[in-house]
């Protein structure tokens, strides 16, 4: 049976939980807020044909019922604009907000933060009841959501870092960057509801929500260990001939545990005032081991997932209407169909698309913690990358080829896609950006989590950027040329981490060659 912990030990623990949670249902309300684009865009830009004459004879019968400016034959264009305006501003402004997240509160930062964006969000849906039809509109709307949004990912990060050791890292993690995924669902069915009624609510019902949980944030969230009187944790251990063994003091650690080494306790004795360390700077942050690769490898890593995240529900109706027409084309014809039914998507209005593409941040969450939970055990974050990175290059082919042959296949597809694709990103995003950020060459200056974590992140969101503008350029031509641009990047994220890989490698081999010498002996 195990003891029962002392008061000071129970305190810590529910502080680390309410800490998991709080910064969970954040940057769960981040994601939400985000998603709304994505199922709206089918929307503005509808098969106005499918809905029968125009009411008001206008002569320009297929695109009566747009919403204008994205009523015109470069409606794709306007949207990769759209989504390009927010995350060409996210990109820049997380460098930026890494900084300051190391320097201000970050109980007030993420909290205005959210209540901000929580603002932006609602007036792109206020665009419908204001009837508003000018692009620079929605263009400044977007732009001053993706700078405010910055808020969120150093903030949270940072805070799980000061609570937690490295121990279990990578399952905590995985875990609990399932928001992402989280998010994104909620969002997409929030979205839904409203989208074909008052595509205004499906923004403006999000905005409520990430505001109320700025709000709870402002008054429940506990930054550091030491406001509550409790230590911090040991990110690195050095072993004297006074300690325990390290390796036999976490591995029995579980998520919330709590240990002698790498966990938070309480007590309510005064701490003596240690001298505060000074944050990173910016060019410190890059000479810490496998910034520089993790970070290249997050920019093609998250191109591929974020154009996912802004054009999958758009693509399906598009693909589910070609193949609709072509197989009534083929009826017409006198053909028999002896392919599975092809009309699977033919019928998928926005909300439906919506709802399907769920299936891939499904997907997501499965893949984070399989990730977190693989990483741990082996020790190689970076391998764990590489081979999921390696197997999601064909499967992305598969689904495009054979993703629509049936409702079955298509949800199969979905999820292993997701899985393949957004693992590596929520391992590098989470358990890599709190590894690098308490590394060792640091010497337990814990300072520098946001800012590690803002470049990781943000030269991921220039990928991020990148993807949904290439993808709006590309896709007039074909959807198949897009998912090649997506297998090449997946590729190259691949690549990128081949000099990480290697050194895990290595490691792995002389840890093997020393336990064989000392069998021999």
């Amino acid at each position: 049976v195990p003891p029962t912990l002392t008061p000071p030990l129970a305190l810590s623990r529910r502080y680390r939980g309410l800490t998991l949670v709080l910064t969970f249902l954040c940057y769960t309300s981040y994601h939400l807020s985000r998603k709304p684009i994505s199922i709206v865009k089918s929307q503005l830009h509808p098969n106005c044909s499918a809905l029968g004459p125009n009411p008001h004879n206008d002569s320009n019968s297929s695109t009566w019922c747009s919403w204008a400016p994205f009523d015109g034959d470069n409606y794709k264009e306007l949207f990769g604009a759209l989504d390009n305006a927010f995350l060409v501003a996210y990109a820049i402004g997380m460098f930026i907000s890494g900084i300051f997240g190391e320097r201000l509160p970050l109980r007030y930062y993420l909290s205005g933060g959210m209540v901000l964006s929580g603002l932006f969000t609602a007036l792109f849906g206020l665009g419908y009841f204001w009837d508003i039809h000018v692009l620079w509109y929605f263009i400044v709307v977007q732009v001053c959501n993706g700078l405010v949004q910055t808020t969120g990912w150093p903030s949270v990060v940072a805070c799980i870092g000061n609570w937690f050791g490295k121990g279990k890292r990578g399952l905590i993690m995985g875990i609990w960057n399932s928001h992402t995924s989280v998010g994104n669902i909620l969002g997409s069915l929030i979205a839904g509801v409203w989208v074909s009624s008052a595509w205004g609510l499906s923004f403006i019902v999000p905005s409520i929500i990430i505001t109320t949980m700025g709000i709870i944030c402002f008054f429940f969230l506990v930054e550091y260990p030491e406001d509550v009187g409790c230590s911090p944790p040991l990110h690195h251990v050095r072993v004297t001939s006074s300690e325990k063994d390290p390796e036999a003091v976490t591995s029995n650690e579980g998520p919330l545990s709590v240990s002698s080494q790498s966990s938070v306790d309480c007590s309510n004795s005064p701490e003596e005032p240690t001298e505060e360390p000074e944050a990173i700077s910016f060019l410190g942050a890059l000479r810490i081991p496998g910034v520089v690769e993790f970070s290249l490898c997050l920019l093609f890593a998250k191109l591929v997932s974020y154009t996912f995240l802004y054009w999958l529900p758009l693509y399906i109706v598009n693909v589910g209407e070609f193949l609709g027409t072509v197989r009534r084309e083929r009826a017409w014809q006198g053909e028999h169909l002896l392919t599975p039914p092809l009309s699977l998507a033919a019928h998928f209005g926005a909300k439906e698309a919506g709802d399907l593409s769920t299936l891939f941040d499904v997907g997501g969450i499965l893949g984070g913690i399989f990730a977190g939970l693989i990483s741990d055990y082996t020790g190689g974050r970076a391998t764990t990358c590489c081979v999921m990175l390696v197997v999601a290059a064909p499967m992305l082919f598969l689904y495009n080829h054979i993703g629509q042959n049936g409702i079955g296949t298509s949800i199969a597809m979905l999820i292993v896609c997701g899985a393949l694709v957004n693992g590596p990103y929520a391992l590098i995003t989470t358990a890599v950006s709190a590894d690098l950020g308490t590394h060792e060459s640091l010497k337990g200056n814990a300072k520098a989590l946001s800012t590690v974590t803002a470049i990781i992140d943000g030269t991921g969101s220039i990928g991020a950027a990148l993807g949904p503008l290439l993808a709006g350029l590309i896709s007039p031509t074909g959807w198949n040329n897009v998912f090649y641009m997506l297998i090449a990047a997946d590729v190259l994220a691949c690549l990128l981490l081949a000099r990480v890989v290697v050194k895990e490698v290595r490691g792995w081999c002389g840890c093997i060659a020393r336990k064989r010498g000392y069998v021999r002996t």
